[in-house]
């Protein structure tokens, strides 16, 4: 859509589905008619910007270009599970709304790093959802072109900026995908597998793991919300009696590291004896600044921050918005910063300097 409300690109034709059916108030039955859909979910790229948010000179096409989506095709594959499938499939189209590009997460489970044991928890205990008649065994919850980096610029071939990073936070797997379909950078399911990703840490849930772009602090590296809470296949013990979600943490960790090396260069979690106090256990993101700042989104409270290069916290934001659904939250799935001119019909409001109260005497005033 424009700014003006006109719809200018549309996509809807990679399958025909049958709509939920419900009944309303009167109890009268609806839905159940067959539309086609783009069945895309969680997340999309558009050429021209790798990851979504604001980048020096890199500006997302608005009337061409290719755009990248992330969709779920349902198929069955007895050696992954009896059950069918709500596979991750991506897909990318150009602006003729053509599909150039195709990946198949089922296709290549062989090159997602899962052990024997972690392998049958797949086979014999894959969530599954009744309501949609499939097993979503993988739980991609983000996607972005790698774009323009040093790595590839010294020759390594894994970071070509054209290949795409994915996130499987069932699984607890970051992986980089080349445009012949072959996972060509990984990290995860199984972190003590190196000593460097020992080093780094066992990632849980993760979500938004990117490459920071070029023309920002940091360009290069790997940021990510590693959630915490409770992923992955294995080993099965009390906490996990089938083998499903065997890794679990109460806390999150906001980390940014070297793709090559593994090398921690940035985290931000709270100290040993309080690190419940930052836990988001689900949804989230993590977005570099040009300040050399991070907006952080704990999405599952929705309180949105940003922190120095030094983790003081310089703006805070708790959402007011609470939804209907149940649970009721106040979630908040990502949220990005951006330039004023990418909001063309909103006025440049007056920058108004903040004065940090003194938190021994501040009271919020009565109602």
């Amino acid at each position: 859509m424009d700014w003006d409300g006109n719809e200018v690109w549309r996509y809807d034709r990679i399958e025909q589905v049958v709509t939920e059916e419900t009944e309303n108030e009167d109890g009268e039955k609806q839905g159940g008619e067959t539309i086609w859909s783009a069945r895309q979910h969680h997340d999309w790229q558009r050429e021209g910007n790798p990851v979504g948010y604001y980048a020096p000179g890199m500006e997302p096409q608005i009337a061409s270009g290719k755009t990248l989506v992330l969709a779920h095709k349902n198929v069955t594959v007895p050696e992954i599970s009896p059950r069918r499938l709500e596979d991750e499939y991506i897909y990318e189209l150009n602006w003729q709304g053509e599909v150039i590009w195709e990946w198949l997460a089922s296709d290549h489970v062989d090159e997602l790093g899962f052990s024997e044991r972690a392998r049958k928890a797949i086979h014999r205990s894959v969530q599954w959802s009744e309501s949609r008649q499939s097993a979503d065994w993988l739980h991609i919850n983000s996607l972005s072109y790698v774009g323009p980096n040093q790595w590839f610029d010294d020759g390594d071939e894994r970071f070509h900026p054209d290949n795409v990073i994915f996130s499987a936070r069932a699984a607890n797997i970051i992986g980089i995908i080349d445009r012949g379909g072959s996972v060509v950078w990984r990290l995860g399911p199984d972190y003590t597998s190196t000593e460097a990703s020992k080093q780094l840490g066992q990632i849980i849930g993760q979500h938004n793991p990117h490459i920071i772009p070029a023309g920002l602090p940091g360009a290069g590296n790997m940021l990510v919300f590693d959630n915490g809470g409770s992923a992955g296949y294995g080993f099965a013990d009390p906490a996990a009696p089938n083998g499903r979600d065997s890794v679990r943490r109460d806390f999150s960790r906001v980390l940014e590291f070297n793709p090559v090396t593994l090398e921690l260069v940035w985290e931000y979690s709270i100290g040993a004896t309080e690190k419940f106090k930052f836990f988001s256990h689900y949804v989230s993101n993590a977005q570099r600044l040009p300040n050399g700042n991070t907006l952080v989104n704990e999405g599952s409270d929705g309180r949105l921050f940003e922190l120095t290069p030094g983790k003081e916290i310089v703006w805070e934001y708790m959402s007011p918005f609470i939804g209907i659904r149940e649970p009721i939250s106040r979630r908040i799935f990502r949220a990005y910063r951006v330039p004023y001119d990418w909001i063309p019909q909103l006025t440049p409001p007056t920058e108004t300097a903040v004065i940090p109260p003194d938190i021994s005497t501040f009271r919020v005033p009565s109602q």
